[in-house]
């Protein structure tokens, strides 16, 4: 009786020996250090908010966020080399407009900003601004526009380059009000703005960080904000839209992406603390203070703002004659 008890219970035992034990569990995302990739050089006002975002994440999932700047030719050769990684969400693309912007500018790119990625959030936008000196005689958009109208191609802008969103603010401006100025490139912001300044020029349109003290000061005089609404702290200057274009909206975005083909589960986790970082206080007024508003937007918004801005500056670069490179 004895040994006939035992045979079963060895069998069992002997058995249990085959069963497949459960899979480890997976180790919880992040496990190690996470890399925003800025295709811009550091110090400038994407590089800012990107590392602005990386430490509110690095906060709040617990994990190293870096920020690492592979700037160059218009921020393509970042964007691709993310478009390349490894999609397991440790190589991460913080980037500006440019994403949208390029498609219209270059023939080849090496990326396809639509397949290639996985939108995480719009973070932040800013308004171009429109301004002159003070002497110029020119108070609002209506005096500019009568101005070029009256003195066909004797006028000119500056902005911070060709393909800068800046330059197609004023671009979008000839062709909405119909009038034919001279676009004068200059490599960065303050350049353009110093060249007004100087009077080499009778317009700007920059981003409007760099130029909301000169305005303050009273040095330049803005003529219009280019985003939807006023801006928060310059409440006497004028939208385009109030100033008689409707829909004329061209600000700059930063946004967050992945590479397409990121666990979507890693891609939701991103979304829900990027949104929640972005709330803080903290990171409202960090992104205020260089020039941006808070829009921590969803995915689908992302998307849909980049299909929407990949084709507005595809027929604004065909119908401003603007050529696009290889």
């Amino acid at each position: 009786m004895v040994r006939l008890t035992f045979l079963p219970a060895a069998i069992v035992a002997l058995a249990a020996l085959f069963v497949p034990s459960e899979a480890p569990a997976q180790t919880a995302y992040p496990s190690r250090t996470v890399t925003l990739v800025v295709p811009f050089p550091a110090g400038g006002p994407t590089d800012i908010i990107a590392r602005i975002v990386a430490a509110s994440l690095q906060q709040s999932l617990g994990q190293n966020f870096i920020v690492e700047n592979r700037a160059g030719a218009g921020g393509n050769p970042g964007m691709f080399y993310v478009a390349r990684a490894n999609p397991d969400g440790y190589t991460l693309l913080f980037t500006s407009t440019a994403i949208a912007v390029n498609p219209g500018l270059h023939t080849n790119l090496p990326y396809d900003p639509l397949k290639d990625f996985a939108p995480i959030s719009e973070i932040v936008n800013a308004p171009n601004v429109l301004f002159v000196r003070p002497d110029s005689g020119i108070k609002t958009v209506a005096d500019l526009v009568a101005r070029a109208k009256a003195e066909p191609d004797k006028l000119n802008y500056a902005s911070p380059g060709v393909g800068t969103k800046s330059h197609l603010t004023g671009e979008l401006l000839k062709l909405r009000a119909g009038i034919s100025i001279q676009h004068i490139p200059y490599r960065g912001g303050g350049p353009a703005t110093q060249s007004l300044v100087a009077g080499t020029v009778q317009l700007g349109s920059v981003a409007l960080a760099p130029v909301e003290p000169l305005i303050k000061a009273g040095t330049v005089h803005a003529l219009a904000v280019t985003g939807a609404t006023r801006w928060y702290s310059l409440p006497d200057v004028p939208t385009m839209i109030e100033s008689g274009y409707p829909g004329f909206v061209s600000d700059t975005f930063n946004a967050m992406f992945a590479p397409a083909g990121t666990p979507p589960e890693i891609v939701a986790l991103l979304v829900k603390e990027v949104r929640a970082a972005m709330q803080k206080p903290e990171a409202r007024d960090a992104a205020r203070k260089y020039g941006y508003q808070i829009v921590a937007g969803t995915p689908d918004q992302m998307r849909a703002r980049l299909v929407s801005e990949i084709q507005g500056v595809k027929e604004l670069v065909a119908k401003a004659g603007i050529k696009p490179q290889n």
